[in-house]
């Protein structure tokens, strides 16, 4: 990702390499994309035949950015004399301002060629490449050129026009031109993505926000965003430089649903650019205290689309929370379960917890009321379709084998669940963070059955079930010779011993003894877990741990941030600080913008944080993470009508003030000041 370029508009997002131009590749899924279609494989530039070099990139903005650039390789004595810049800006559609400036004293004349090409290819489909099923055609026109697929109903469309005069083939537009001395020609080439209903309709016309914008429209749409989040003031640079980056980041990833027509989050560029049940609702909990405007329409598309039949082939139940939504050909085609798949064991529980602290923050009794018979559906599938095995906990079994998800935790790739020594366990699994999510959904639901739903005898029964759940889960997962909990049961009820970073999520729930509160939190902040930088998703010392691993070895802000504030919620106040500082730390070397994941290199080793190589950016929960590092510092809870500010700020960050702090109180102000390096000194 590294080396190169994205820009993105809501679900419409470009990826490039350094000169802007794009081909297919198999390691990253460069391109144009849109509701999980590739409308661009090649986007190629070449003057008089030669590949461009890129001098500079301006890439400050989400949905626009620059590239100068001269023909031919790079020398270390360059005196070209022509040169190029490319404009370009996602705003539903495409558009590239492309410049070719002669820098000479006498005419000069150049052969301008793009190369252009769709593969129409599912965004499933980049790493896997197959013969499509459908038909491709180009059709050259005056100037433009109009690139079609259909397979049935099926059908996508990309069309190019250029504003200047061009010879159009079916693989691209030729620009034979002539520039006067120290002149320059242009060209504005303007690409339109078409999505056709199966009316003939182009369905992404019919959205409240379709259209082409300007620069200066979008720009004032994120501008009012940011404006209505509170405001930060604080001696903290790398704290203040990732806020800013956080909430531009949040605004550029609202996208409009083609179901619904809703705004929602989309989850991550490239691979997630959708909705997905997890991390919608974790995104949602770290961004609440700060935008929660962003929450009742989660929750409203999450109920609208719970699970209400039992289906093998989408991992549908009654009651469950999706996991994921996607628009692209494989899933029309059923070709893979995701229309929507709903093969998560976790987000159903955390839909519960989401809509609780929804209402604590914001007071809005009317959609905790509306969404009633969603939540109580949620509840009653972790005692029945999620308790596979009858014992009282949560379990996952995919029911499709062929394309179903094996793992249906957060850490959901396939060998993210081991023993300490390195197997896998069998099926069905019970991780521990899904007891500690089922506990905390037993316990908020009650709290809403008593107060709003005018059910007191439901709620005492989810109050003895939760106090149930967490006698029995100290029991059964406690690992008293390591003083830890273990990461799973396996289908024998077995313990599945690996020391992993899913033990930081069971202080957030609750579900941890007091007694043992203080053991967890030393393993996490152990030099096995702790990174320097955050604590790896694998301790250092487990068979499978790998610091480039996914889910075993590397670190993951979005994980750190829920660690933080389960430790916080146990008082263990420095603990939480030394991750914040971390993470903090950490963001300066990714420009603010923490991303999905970093490797979990030690920090004395690297002496900065080393990229995951595939990891999305930006992404929702990892834009998340500094805001909720915010509220952990800060110590903000809601107490009824009141907020409650208790901070505790790293050393050395200084003063930490946000104003405006949104919820049922109207808006308050936080203040907090980190304590002085020098010892026994006071706030």
């Amino acid at each position: 990702m590294k080396d190169l370029v994205s820009i993105l508009d809501g679900n419409t997002f470009l990826v490039s390499d350094q000169r802007g131009d794009v081909e297919p590749s198999l390691d990253f899924p460069t391109g144009l994309f849109s509701f999980d279609t590739r409308f661009l494989s090649t986007w190629l530039l070449l003057i008089d035949g030669q590949r461009l070099h890129a001098l500079s990139v301006d890439d400050a903005a989400c949905h626009r950015t620059r590239y100068f650039l001269v023909p031919g390789e790079a020398t270390h004595f360059l005196d070209t004399k022509v040169s190029v810049i490319r404009s370009r800006m996602v705003s539903g559609d495409l558009s590239e301002d492309l410049t070719v400036l002669n820098h000479s004293g006498q005419e000069m004349s150049f052969t301008v060629r793009m190369e252009m090409a769709s593969d129409f290819a599912d965004i499933f489909e980049i790493k896997d490449i197959k013969s499509k099923k459908g038909h491709n055609t180009a059709t050259p026109g005056e100037n433009s050129l109009r690139l079609t697929y259909r397979r049935d109903a099926f059908h996508r469309e990309t069309t190019i026009h250029s504003s200047a005069d061009a010879q159009v083939d079916r693989r691209g537009m030729t620009f034979q031109i002539r520039i006067g001395p120290h002149g320059e020609w242009t060209t504005r080439l303007t690409v339109t993505t078409v999505i056709y209903g199966a009316r003939g309709q182009n369905v992404r016309a019919l959205l409240p926000f379709a259209g082409s914008r300007t620069s200066a429209a979008i720009e004032s749409e994120h501008a009012d965003f940011v404006d209505q989040a509170p405001k930060l003031s604080c001696d903290c640079q790398p704290l203040a430089g990732a806020y800013r980056r956080s909430l531009a980041d949040l605004e550029s990833l609202r996208y409009e649903s083609i179901a619904l027509g809703a705004r929602l989050m989309a989850a991550g560029l490239p691979w997630f650019m959708t909705l997905f049940g997890r991390d919608s609702i974790f995104t949602s909990l770290q961004v609440l205290p700060f935008v929660p405007e962003l929450i009742p329409p989660t929750l409203t598309m999450l109920a609208g689309l719970q699970g209400h039949r039992v289906d093998d082939f989408r991992d549908e139940e009654p009651g469950k929370i999706l996991h994921e939504l996607r628009y692209g050909e494989t899933a029309g085609f059923e070709e893979q379960p995701h229309s929507p798949y709903y093969g998560a064991a976790d987000s159903t529980p955390l839909f519960v917890i989401l809509l609780d602290e929804y209402e604590r923050w914001t007071g809005d009794a009317e959609l905790i009321k509306q969404l009633e018979f969603a939540a109580r559906a949620a509840l009653t599938w972790i005692d029945t379709y999620g308790d596979l095995l009858g014992t009282g906990y949560v379990w996952y079994q995919t029911r499709n084998p062929a394309t179903g998800l094996e793992n249906q935790c957060w850490k959901d790739s396939w060998d993210a669940i081991c023993y300490a020594d390195g197997r896998l366990p069998s099926f069905p699994r019970a991780t521990c963070e899904l007891q500690g999510y089922a506990y905390d959904a037993k316990m908020r639901g009650a709290r809403l059955a008593r107060q709003y739903w005018n059910d007191p005898v439901y709620a005492d029964r989810l109050e003895r079930e939760a106090a149930e759940l967490k006698e029995r889960f100290n029991r059964d997962f406690w690992l008293p010779d390591k003083g830890y909990y273990a990461l799973a049961l396996d289908s024998d009820g077995s313990q599945v011993d690996a020391l992993s970073s899913n033990i930081g999520h069971l202080l957030w729930s609750g579900i941890v003894d007091e007694s043992r509160a203080r053991q967890v939190a030393d393993h996490l902040l152990g030099p096995q877990l702790f990174s320097g930088w955050g604590v790896r998703t694998l301790a250092d010392d487990q068979g499978r741990y790998n610091p480039i691993g996914y889910h075993v070895g590397t670190v993951w802000p979005f994980d750190n941030s829920i660690i933080a504030w389960g430790l916080w919620k146990y008082g263990l106040r420095e603990e939480a600080s030394r991750i914040c500082d971390g993470m903090l730390q950490a963001s300066q070397y990714f420009s603010g913008r923490l991303p999905e994941a970093f490797a979990g290199y030690e920090r004395d080793l690297t002496d900065f944080p080393v990229e995951y190589p595939t990891a999305c950016s930006p992404q929702a929960w990892s834009a998340g993470t500094p805001l909720l590092l915010l509220r952990v510092m800060l110590g903000l809870e809601p107490k009824g009508e009141h907020l409650i500010i208790d901070p505790h700020v790293p050393p050395g960050l200084g003063r930490v003030e946000l104003l405006d702090i949104p919820g049922r109180w109207g808006r308050v102000d936080a203040l907090g000041r980190s304590r002085e390096e020098e010892p026994g000194l006071a706030e």
